[in-house]
């Protein structure tokens, strides 16, 4: 072609698709970790379904286990469990930087294209600064929590298991996790012992909403205080939704459970267990009460908050806050014949309300999808086989107790959700597709009929 070598254009994988092929490689080298012998009290291999469930559960900060983590695991597993679940919380190319960072190392502008994709950042502008930021606030919020918690297990475990019980419960529940160490009182018990406790209850529920709020907020409430007039939009937002679900959600909690699973408790307790069951129903996946005795309108409920979940940039997953709201606003704002959807005197982009539907879409298409495969797949209840199909888009880890009853497809179909929770629903959707240009030409409109 008159002397000119014709190239092939350079193939490169985009942010999603980087940050998609990151977390699998990550389960997959966990669940090998997982597999091998020494991982297991037992000494023995531990299956590959079983080992890639936990890698998958603990690397996308879920909790839902098909083996109970105390008696299965050996102190070596349990390491590896806690460190996919804080490289799980924090996102890997995060503690990449950090490590980038220690080291003296130059933070080139693809790597700092893609942090800001994974903790969801407005702008690439500072966005160094801010990760600092995130490494320094979980170090000081999860050592907070652990000392707490070290100091109430000590009593019972003594001083270095008593150490080992805090760093690990405060790691879990900051990233969300819901992975526990109490197997050695009950199997797959969770919390429950804790249920009376204040000091178990309100630290977990401390770093259960701290590292839900999202790393953006922290950054910009360490910076305005408590100045809310100068708030983002989006603060604003999370704060204002958060708030709401925490004081409707335990309002609610109360009501439903008050004659059933907190009856025989004093005023002061069912408020307390009613407050931790609507904070860890927001993708933290610990119990203080049993969910499967939880009566049908709380396990309804319980659905509803693990679905909407934590905020964006944040450790927990679920539909996010923003994105309700966002849909919330633009419902009111369209009965009201508004033009525009308006909030805390700022319109609201028609692109962010695009994203919020097909966020909203995907997530509860992928649950109910999965959830009629289980269910022609097996003989579970349909009300526990939703339930746990929301836990695991929303990577809660909440359950009935049917995890470890699922069959070969329904283990691989709740996997492939928590993978999907974890990512980002739409991120893994966009991650498959190929961008095609954007084309001049556009096809002609016709009118449908709607409701």
């Amino acid at each position: 072609m008159n002397g000119l070598i014709e190239r092939r254009p350079h193939t490169r994988l985009n942010q999603v698709q980087f940050i998609a092929l990151g977390f699998f490689l990550i389960i997959m080298l966990g669940t090998f970790m997982l597999m091998l012998p020494i991982s297991s009290r037992s000494g023995e291999w531990t299956s590959f379904m079983d080992a890639l469930f936990t890698a998958t559960s603990t690397t996308c900060v879920t909790g839902l286990i098909v083996v109970d983590t105390f008696t299965h695991w050996s102190l070596f597993g349990q390491l590896v469990i806690i460190t996919l679940i804080q490289i799980g919380g924090l996102g890997f190319l995060t503690i990449a930087v950090g490590f980038a960072m220690v080291f003296r190392r130059r933070i080139g502008l693809r790597q700092r294209d893609l942090l800001k994709e994974s903790v969801n950042a407005m702008e690439i502008g500072g966005i160094v600064k801010l990760t600092k930021k995130i490494i320094a606030g979980t170090i000081i919020i999860e050592g907070i929590g652990a000392v707490i918690l070290t100091i109430r297990f000590m009593p019972e475990h003594g001083i270095l298991e008593g150490i080992y019980y805090g760093v690990f419960h405060s790691i879990s529940a900051f990233c969300n996790a819901g992975f526990d160490l109490m197997g050695y009182q009950t199997p797959y018990n969770s919390l429950c012992a804790y249920v009376n406790d204040p000091v178990v209850n309100l630290t977990v529920s401390a770093l259960i909403i701290l590292g839900g709020l999202g790393f953006v907020v922290w950054d910009e409430l360490s910076v305005k205080k408590f100045h809310w007039k100068q708030y983002t939009l989006h603060t604003k937002l999370v704060l204002s939704c958060t708030i709401f679900l925490l004081i409707a959600g335990t309002v609610l909690m109360l009501l439903f459970e008050y004659n059933n699973t907190v009856a025989e408790m004093n005023l002061g307790e069912k408020i307390l267990a009613s407050f931790f069951g609507s904070v860890t129903a927001r993708t933290a996946g610990f119990n203080t009460v049993d969910t499967a005795a939880l009566d049908s309108s709380s396990k309804l409920l319980t659905m509803i908050l693990m679905f909407i979940g934590g905020s964006p940039g944040s450790t927990a997953g679920g539909a996010k806050t923003t994105t309700v709201m966002v849909m919330f606003i633009y419902i009111v704002s369209s009965l009201k014949n508004e033009s525009g959807s308006n909030v805390f005197h700022r319109r609201i982009n028609s692109e962010i309300i695009k994203k919020a539907a097909m966020v909203i879409g995907l997530n509860l298409g992928l649950a109910l999808c999965s959830g009629m495969i289980i269910l022609a797949t097996s003989d579970l209840p349909m009300e526990d086989v939703l339930f746990e199909t929301i836990s695991a888009i929303s990577t809660v880890g909440m359950t009935t107790g049917i995890t470890r009853d699922l069959n070969t497809i329904g283990r691989v179909l709740i996997a492939f959700l928590m993978y999907c929770g974890r990512i980002g629903s739409m991120t893994f959707a966009l991650s498959l597709m190929k961008k095609e240009n954007g084309q001049l030409l556009k096809m002609p409109e016709e009118k449908i009929s709607i409701g």
